[in-house]
């Protein structure tokens, strides 16, 4: 069973994006699925693990703004979660579980970011996951955290540090709910043109994918678009609506695609609408 299929007895469908890379695209990929599902019809909430960058935290917080200064009703605005962190490090961690418990109580879906580094409330994050996307840049470098590479045969030689601590949230959560973790790998800022890098990096990844269950798709293309929205909390698929009815250009329109691509690439269950619209259609 599928972790789409597989929610166990909470109610929202959990959505981790994780790298223990930084600069790898974690916030604004997770921004953007999050606006992605809620254009879907979803009530989604969204929780920032990264107590110190807060990235995406600050991403939310510069949408709201944006909302309040242009009279921008129609903008739609995920619940955004806080995690505070104060005291010791158990407290940190009975915080987030009472944060992602409560959400996936009043949520279909949550969506947690996290930290570009080793954290126990990061592996936390991590256990909870139903659906857990990796973007990494399309390079041997971003690779190197996933995999051991051998450079003269481009042979995985076996997992990485975080590979391994997925590997152990997997059993983490097998072992408290009976659940899965869908785990996808999003190749970030692919070449527009076919490359050598880009066919090793393809037959690397699938004997990985292979080899720890993995599932690898495209993400997002280098853009200064993605970068430039950030200020405003706005996202590609915001954007027609919040500036004005003018033709988006042809590279909006592209990443616009990207981003959809992606959504539906994470073959979640249907949002709650669309379910009830086949129910009734069934049924007639």
């Amino acid at each position: 069973m599928s972790a789409g299929d597989a929610k166990g007895a909470k109610g929202a469908h959990v959505v981790v994006v994780g790298n223990e890379k930084g600069g790898s695209g974690k916030s604004t990929t997770a921004v953007h699925i999050a606006v992605a599902l809620m254009l879907e019809g979803r009530s989604v909430a969204c929780l920032d693990v990264d107590t110190r960058q807060r990235t995406m935290g600050r991403y939310l917080a510069n949408r709201r703004t944006f909302v309040k200064a242009a009279g921008a009703d129609h903008v739609v605005m995920p619940a955004d979660y806080a995690l505070e962190r104060d005291g010791s490090d158990d407290a940190a961690a009975e915080k987030l579980r009472l944060l992602i418990e409560g959400a996936t109580i009043n949520h279909d879906v949550v969506v947690m970011d996290t930290p570009g580094s080793v954290s126990p409330l990061s592996a936390l994050a991590h256990a909870y996951a139903d659906t857990l996307i990796t973007p990494i840049n399309d390079s041997f470098v971003d690779l190197d955290v996933i995999a051991h590479v051998d450079a003269r045969r481009l042979a995985v030689m076996g997992p990485s540090h975080y590979a391994e601590m997925v590997w152990a949230q997997k059993k983490a959560r097998a072992a408290r709910d009976g659940g899965s973790i869908d785990w996808i790998v999003m190749r970030n800022r692919l070449a527009s043109l076919d490359s050598h890098n880009t066919r090793k990096m393809t037959g690397v990844l699938d004997e990985l994918a292979k080899r720890i269950g993995l599932r690898v798709v495209s993400g997002l293309s280098e853009r200064v678009i993605f970068r430039e929205l950030f200020l405003a909390g706005l996202t590609i698929l915001d954007l027609k609506d919040a500036v004005g009815p003018q033709a988006l250009s042809a590279s909006h329109r592209a990443a616009r695609a990207e981003v959809l691509e992606l959504v539906a690439a994470m073959r979640l269950p249907a949002a709650p609408a669309k379910a009830a619209a086949a129910e009734a259609r069934a049924g007639s």
